[in-house]
C-alpha cells in the first residue's frame, strides 16, 4: 500500500509590490487546509526576479499575513528543515537542476540573442508565438565550443511537439493543452538566475510540497511545471486553482488596483479588523453553510472541504467587506473598541508624526480636530474644491496626477524627503509651474488648502492612504466632466 503523503502546503508571493488581498486569499485557503489536515503551512519568497524585488516588500508581506493572524510553520523568519525559505538564497540548487536536465537530454542551452528573438516573434502568426527551437538540436561539440568560448546562453526545457500536455486539478478535473500550443520555456538565465517556473518546482519538490493551491492565472503555467516533474522523475503534488477574484463591475474583471484598493496595508490603515477581513476573504469561493456569513477561522477549519470551493469568480465587494467589519466592530467591549483606536488610529506614533505639523498652527485644542481630520480620515470629498488652476485644463491635471501617482507606486522608502524628490523630478519632467502642480495635489491629498506642509502631511498620511487619494480624485467627476 503506497504510504499517504504528509500534507505540506506553501504560498510563495514574489516580493516586488504592496502585500496584495488575492495573496492574504490564497494564503488563507492554504492555511485553513494545512490546518484542517494536521499538515504544515511554508512561506517562501520567491525574489529571484531580482529587477523586481524590494526588500521592503519582503517586510510589508510578513507583516501583513501576522496581522491577519495566518502565521506559517516554515518560513524565511524562523526557518525549517528545507531552508533557507528565500529562492535567491537557493541559486545554487536551481542552478545545479537545471544543468541534471540538460545532461540528461530534457533541456538545452539556447544562444539566440533578444534581437533575434524579436525577429521571430515579429514574422509569426497564428496560435503559436513563441521560441522556434532554433537551438533545441545543437551537437554538443558545439554547444560545448560556444560556452568554452564564453557565449551567453540560457537553458531552456524541451517542450512536446505533439500531443498533449494534461494534469488533473482538484476543482476542475482533468486539464489538457496541446502541444503545439506551449514554448520551449527558458529554466535559467543568462545571469545564472533560474526563471520563476524552475524556482517553483525545483523547491515545491526539495520541500516536499504535497497540494499547490494557487490562483488560476498559474493554470497555463502548469504544463511546464508538470512536463518538469515528468523530466526529473518526480511525484507531482495535488494541483487547485482558486478562481480570482472578481471587481464588482458588469464584467466581473479580474481585481486590480486601478478598480478597487487591493493592498492590505490600505486595509489596516482604512480601520478594517484583521478578522473582519478573513471572514470575508473566506466567503470568496466557498460557504460556510447556512445563511451563516460571520465565522473564525477555528470554525472554517472545522468545517472546511477544499473539494467544495465553488468556481464562480468571487465578488471582492468591498461594501460586503465594510458590512462585516461593521458586525465585528459591535461585538468590541468598551476595553477592546478603545484599545483598537488607541493601538490603530490615536497611537502615540501617530500622534508625535502630526504634532510637529500642528504645534505652530494650533492656538487650543479645540483646533486640532479640525486641523488634523484629513491626517485620519479615508477618502475625501473633492465636489467643492477647486482642482483645476486657472489656465490649465481637467486633462492637464488627470495627466500631472496619474504621472505622480505611477511614481509613488514604485517609491517604497516613504519619506517626506524622497516623496519631495520625486515631487520635484516629476514637476520639472512635465513642466508645470510649482502653484499648478501643488495646489492640485495638495487638494487632492488632504482636501484642503491650509494643510501643513505637503510631503511632510504625505509621510504622516502614509504611502497606502495617499495613492488612495489620489485614484480616487481621478475617478471624480470633477475631472472628468464632459466639454
Amino acid at each position: 500500500m503506497k504510504k499517504e503523503r504528509e500534507v505540506r502546503v506553501r504560498i510563495a508571493p514574489s516580493p516586488t509590490g504592496d502585500p496584495h488581498v488575492g495573496t492574504a486569499y490564497i494564503t488563507l485557503f492554504n492555511y485553513v487546509f494545512a490546518k484542517k489536515m494536521g499538515g504544515k503551512f511554508i512561506l517562501r519568497l520567491e525574489d529571484t526576479d531580482q529587477a523586481r524585488a524590494k526588500p521592503a516588500s519582503d517586510k510589508m508581506i510578513m507583516e501583513s499575513l501576522k496581522w491577519l493572524g495566518l502565521e506559517w510553520d516554515e518560513g524565511p523568519d524562523r526557518g525549517g528543515p528545507y531552508a533557507p525559505y528565500r529562492q535567491s538564497e537557493r541559486i545554487d540548487l536551481h542552478q545545479k537542476h537545471a544543468k541534471m536536465l540538460v545532461a540528461s537530454g530534457k533541456a538545452y542551452y539556447c544562444f539566440c540573442s533578444t534581437e533575434r528573438l524579436e525577429e521571430v516573434r515579429a514574422k509569426q502568426s497564428g496560435q503559436f508565438t513563441g521560441y522556434d527551437r532554433h537551438c533545441r538540436d545543437l551537437k554538443s561539440e558545439e554547444v560545448s565550443k560556444r560556452l568554452s568560448g564564453g557565449e551567453g546562453a540560457v537553458i531552456r526545457l524541451k517542450m512536446p511537439i505533439e500531443g498533449v500536455v494534461g494534469f488533473d486539478d482538484l476543482l476542475r478535473g482533468r486539464i489538457e493543452i496541446p502541444a503545439e500550443r506551449l514554448d520551449d520555456t527558458v529554466l535559467l538565465k543568462r545571469d545564472g538566475f533560474p526563471t520563476y517556473h524552475l524556482a517553483n518546482v525545483v523547491d515545491d519538490y526539495l520541500m516536499k510540497i504535497s497540494h499547490v493551491i494557487r490562483a488560476e492565472e498559474w493554470i497555463s503555467s502548469a504544463p511546464k511545471h508538470v512536463t518538469l516533474y515528468d523530466a526529473f522523475g518526480w511525484e507531482k503534488p495535488v494541483f487547485c486553482h482558486m478562481p480570482l477574484l472578481r471587481n464588482p463591475d458588469a464584467n466581473k474583471t479580474k481585481i486590480s488596483k486601478r478598480k478597487s484598493p487591493v493592498s492590505l496595508n490600505y486595509f489596516r490603515r482604512k480601520g478594517i479588523l484583521p478578522q473582519a477581513l478573513v471572514n470575508f476573504l473566506g466567503l470568496m469561493g466557498w460557504s460556510f453553510g447556512g445563511d451563516q456569513d460571520i465565522f473564525s477561522v477555528e470554525q472554517m477549519i472545522e468545517k472546511f472541504d477544499l473539494s467544495q470551493i465553488h468556481l464562480g469568480g468571487p465578488v471582492f465587494d468591498v461594501g460586503k467587506l465594510t458590512w462585516l467589519n461593521h458586525q465585528y466592530l459591535q461585538k468590541l467591549n468598551k476595553t477592546e473598541y478603545i484599545a483598537h483606536l488607541r493601538n490603530e488610529v490615536f497611537s502615540e506614533e501617530a500622534l508625535g508624526a502630526i504634532y510637529p505639523l500642528l504645534r505652530e498652527r494650533v492656538e487650543c485644542f479645540e483646533q486640532f480636530v479640525d486641523k488634523s481630520n484629513f491626517f485620519f480620515t479615508g477618502s475625501l470629498d473633492y465636489t467643492n474644491l477647486d482642482l483645476i488652476p486657472k489656465g490649465r485644463t481637467a486633462d492637464d491635471i488627470k495627466m500631472m496626477l496619474s504621472g505622480l501617482l505611477e511614481r509613488l507606486d514604485e517609491l517604497y522608502t516613504w519619506n517626506s524627503k524622497d516623496i519631495h524628490e520625486v515631487m520635484d523630478k516629476h514637476m520639472a519632467e512635465i513642466a508645470f509651474k510649482a502653484k499648478d502642480y501643488f495646489m492640485p495635489l495638495r487638494l487632492a491629498v488632504s482636501g484642503r488648502k491650509d494643510s501643513p506642509p505637503l510631503a511632510e502631511s504625505m509621510e504622516v498620511i502614509g504611502r497606502e492612504m495617499v495613492r488612495h487619494r489620489l485614484r480616487e480624485v481621478l475617478k471624480h467627476k470633477i475631472l472628468n466632466a464632459a466639454v
